[in-house]
């Protein structure tokens, strides 16, 4: 799926009741570039704001106060980072929950997601881990950015819908938190 694509997720399956995200990349030969990329997860309000610091899922709070988002310390199926969405968990009160990738200290070691070969955003069906929807390869599409708003799951009327959103920020972590105001 193309950036800006959406599919309606219980449409297509009405008992759908979590989800796999995984985002998959290649640093090619680049290890520094590899283990600083960070996987996260916001879970943001119907003002597309996270509801607290809380519900900024990753590898230091790897999940959200009331287990809906859980961020799977060991990925499968040849994803680098995963998190696990129980929709029927997941509060009212959260309208969306968007996954970024994001470089840890990247501008200040000259690194940037362009030099990534590969980069791709997977949803999977919690209940057997068969693949619903796999977005676009951003890597082409990235020169500068330390950070990138990958894709999002969503209410739409009594159901869940997921949108590819590939949009980078120059300026990381900061670009990110200041958009979903997120407390750093």
């Amino acid at each position: 799926m193309r950036r800006g694509a959406n599919v309606e997720l219980t449409r297509e399956i009405p008992d759908l009741k979590g989800l796999v995200l995984g985002v998959g990349w290649d640093a090619g030969g680049e290890s520094p570039l590899d283990d600083n990329l960070v996987m996260a997860t916001i879970l943001c309000g119907a003002d597309g704001k996270a509801l607290s610091g809380d519900h900024f899922v990753f590898f230091n709070q790897l999940s959200s106060p009331e287990l809906s988002a859980v961020q799977l310390e060991q990925a499968l199926g040849g994803d680098q980072e995963q998190v696990e969405i129980d929709l029927s968990a997941v509060p009212d009160s959260v309208v969306r929950l968007v996954v970024v990738l994001y470089l840890n200290e990247g501008t200040a070691r000259r690194r940037a997601l362009g030099q990534l070969r590969k980069c791709e955003l997977r949803v999977l069906n919690l209940a057997g881990n068969a693949e619903l929807v796999r977005s676009e390869d951003f890597a082409p599409l990235l020169s500068n950015e330390t950070a990138m708003a990958l894709g999002e799951v969503y209410r739409y009327k009594n159901g869940w819908k997921f949108k590819v959103i590939g949009q980078g920020y120059d300026n990381g972590i900061l670009g990110i938190a200041q958009d979903y105001g997120i407390p750093l």
